[in-house]
C-alpha cells in the first residue's frame, strides 16, 4: 500500500492506475473498466462499442491501455474504431479488423500472453467470417495460436475433407455457421478435438436470424458445446480458457 501511494504521489502512476490496483477497476465517466478481469478470470476485459458513443469508446479504451497496457474494442463501426485508434499512445501497436469490427491496442511495454496451444476457427461460409473473426481476435489475445479454415460448409463438404488433418491437430475448434447450422455437427463427428459451435445470424425467412442454426447445434448428435447466436467473444474466450489449461498441462 505504501509503495502504491508513494508511486502515485511521485507521479509514477495515474489515479486510474492506483484505483485499478486497489479496487480492481477504474472509474470513468463512461463506466467502470474491470482492470482485474484477466487476472481473476483468465479472460481479458473488452469494450463493447455497440450502444456506446464514440467518446465513451475512446475514454474506456484510453483507460484500458492506462490500467492494463491493452485495449480490446469489439462490435465497433468505422466511427467508433476511429475513436479508439485516436487515443492510442504514440508508440502503441494498433491492429484492426474491419470485418470483425475490432480494434486492439497494445502499449509499447505490453507483454502479450503466449500459449502452447492452437485454436482452429472454421467457417461454413464467407458470411460467417465477421463473427468468427471476433472469436479469433479474443483467442489470439488470450495467447493461443489461431488456425483459420474458411468457407467449408456442408453444401460442398469436400472442401472440409482437405482440412481434416489440420483440424485434428488443433487443441480446440470453433465452428461458425449460419443457415441450418449443420457444419459444427459434421466437424464434431470427424475429429476428436473439442468443438465449440458458434451459430451465426445469416440466412433468411423462418429461423434466418440464427435461431435455426442455434437449435440445430443444440440438437447435435455429435458431442459439442454451443454459445449464443453471434457470440464470437464468448466462443473465443471459451476456446482461450481451454487452450490455457492445455498449455499448463504441457
Amino acid at each position: 500500500m505504501r509503495d502504491l501511494l508513494s508511486a502515485l504521489a511521485g507521479g509514477e502512476i495515474t489515479v486510474s492506475e492506483a484505483e485499478a490496483r486497489l479496487a480492481g477497476y477504474a472509474t470513468t465517466g463512461s463506466g467502470r473498466f474491470d482492470a482485474a478481469r484477466e487476472s481473476r478470470r483468465g479472460v481479458p476485459e473488452a469494450i463493447l462499442a455497440d450502444g456506446k458513443t464514440p467518446a465513451a469508446v475512446a475514454e474506456l479504451a484510453e483507460t484500458a491501455v492506462e490500467t492494463t497496457g491493452r485495449a480490446i474494442v469489439t462490435r465497433a463501426d468505422d466511427e467508433r474504431r476511429a475513436a479508439a485508434r485516436a487515443v492510442a499512445p504514440a508508440a502503441a501497436l494498433v491492429s484492426e479488423d474491419e470485418s470483425a469490427g475490432t480494434v486492439v491496442i497494445h502499449a509499447e511495454d505490453f507483454d502479450p500472453p503466449a500459449l502452447d496451444a492452437t485454436v482452429a476457427i472454421v467457417t461454413a461460409g464467407t458470411s460467417d467470417a465477421p463473427v468468427a473473426g471476433e472469436a479469433a481476435v479474443i483467442a489470439t489475445e488470450m495467447g493461443a495460436s489461431v488456425d483459420r479454415t474458411e468457407d467449408v460448409g456442408v453444401a460442398g463438404i469436400h472442401r472440409l475433407v482437405d482440412r481434416l488433418e489440420a483440424l485434428r491437430a488443433a487443441d480446440v475448434a470453433i465452428v461458425a455457421a449460419g443457415r441450418e447450422g449443420a457444419l459444427p455437427t459434421v466437424v464434431a463427428g470427424l475429429i476428436d478435438t473439442p468443438v465449440i459451435g458458434l451459430p451465426v445470424s445469416t440466412g433468411y425467412g423462418a429461423g434466418g436470424d440464427g435461431e435455426a442454426a442455434l437449435l440445430s447445434m443444440l440438437q447435435s448428435c455429435s458431442v459439442l458445446s454451443v454459445v449464443n447466436v453471434d457470440a464470437g467473444f464468448v466462443a473465443g474466450a471459451q476456446a482461450g480458457l481451454i487452450a490455457r489449461a492445455i498449455d499448463s498441462a504441457r
